[in-house]
């Protein structure tokens, strides 16, 4: 672990970094994160961090008195689902995971699609009295069981264990978006008005001894809920497709107990003896015992995990393997033919076809080895998980 020294470099507080010096970008909004007057303690970075909105990805902060909603991000709620099924790995073949993988299509839309019809789910029966959430729920209800784009994915794996594993990565869609977007241009519009010691606009705040830091809070708690169905939802269709292909034996219990992990929100926590909101943006909560989910990028290992409770990190692990390059980056300067060689030399049945799609090419990310490698004191390896088959929009 490298620990920036705040004398030195004219910062409030240390920044604490596992696995190497970050990007020039990320260091530059991990620098500005030190210096703020509401962070505590020190800023914290997890071995796949990168540039983001105001706050790396891959960056832990706590605060007193504030909540931050770039801190949190634009996706709340992204996160993970993984199921483990009663199907041995062996079971399955190519035409299965071909067939399996269409059907998933069919009954998951990806992308900016949404379904043609509204879902029902008892969520939207508690939704908060929030003008954003009113605006924005009979949107939503269309939004609910619906991929999206990016780096979100469906995934067939093989695990360690000898059994067949579903893996689900995604959030709370447009719908969250919305909800992010309001709250930062309240928090930035309140501390320009207050003239606000802070370094860049796009870590404005929000008191929480006022009416709105605690309407924020409650918002982000819905969009979490609502990201946490997202993936169930998803999770039934995709073992549904599954089901179709293989049989249905063992796989709906299991689908019940399957593991969901957030890796952008805001929780109030103590630490070091202080009730604190730790921000955790690209980075899932690793405390003594608690269960994670870790991915590569397309193509490469995945991982479940037991975080290892280690205060440092605020009790934190990194979210995933962390991009290496930037999306428009990647589509100039990779080689198509050497990547889609890459997943087919691992038995990958994937979906690379175009330039475009080279964002989310396995060389585009950071290599997960490394990652995990440099998290030892943070988390532990419970299963690895080799992909099999991919759905990315």
């Amino acid at each position: 672990m490298l620990v920036i020294n705040p004398k030195d470099n004219g910062l409030k507080i240390p920044i604490m970094i596992w696995g190497g010096d970050p990007e020039e970008g990320a260091m530059e909004q991990a620098l500005n994160l030190a210096k703020l007057p509401y962070a505590f303690l020190h800023i914290a970075l997890m071995p796949d961090v990168h540039q983001g909105y105001g706050m790396p990805i891959g960056g832990v902060m706590a605060t007193r008195d504030v909540i931050v909603p770039n801190a949190v991000g634009v996706d709340i709620g992204c996160g993970m689902r993984a199921v483990k099924t009663g199907f041995t790995a062996g079971e399955i073949e190519t035409r299965d995971i071909k067939e399996i993988l269409g059907k998933t299509r069919e009954f998951i839309p990806v992308g900016f699609n949404h379904h043609k019809e509204q879902q029902d789910s008892e969520i939207f029966n508690d939704a908060p009295d929030i003008p954003i959430i009113q605006a924005e729920l009979e949107k939503a209800k269309y939004q609910l069981g619906t991929l999206g784009g990016g780096n979100h994915f469906l995934e067939l794996q093989a695990g360690s264990d000898g059994f067949l594993w579903l893996m689900i990565h995604s959030g709370s869609r447009n719908f969250g978006y919305k909800i992010a977007r309001a709250y930062h241009g309240i928090a930035e519009m309140l501390c320009e008005k207050w003239f606000s010691d802070i370094p860049h606009p796009d870590l404005s705040f929000l008191p929480m001894q006022e009416k709105i830091g605690h309407e924020y809070l409650e918002a982000m708690k819905y969009a979490l809920t609502f990201a946490y169905k997202n993936r169930e939802s998803m999770m039934v269709r995709f073992a549904g497709a599954v089901g179709d292909v293989l049989g249905r034996r063992g796989l709906w219990n299991a689908v019940a107990a399957g593991l969901d992990v957030h890796h952008n929100y805001a929780q109030i926590e103590n630490h070091f003896g202080a009730n604190v909101i730790v921000h955790r943006k690209g980075a899932i909560l690793a405390r003594k015992g608690s269960r994670g989910i870790i991915p590569g990028s397309q193509g490469t290992a995945s991982y479940i995990t037991e975080g290892l409770g280690n205060n440092l990190s605020f009790n934190s692990s990194s979210h995933g393997a962390g991009r290496r390059m930037g999306r428009k980056q990647a589509q100039r300067e990779l080689n198509l033919k050497e990547q889609i060689k890459k997943l087919d030399d691992a038995g990958v049945i994937h979906g690379l076809r175009t330039q475009k799609e080279l964002d989310e090419a396995p060389d585009a990310y950071k290599d997960i080895e490394e990652v995990m490698k440099a998290q030892e004191d943070l988390c532990e390896i419970k299963v690895k998980l080799k992909p099999l088959g991919v759905v990315k929009a």
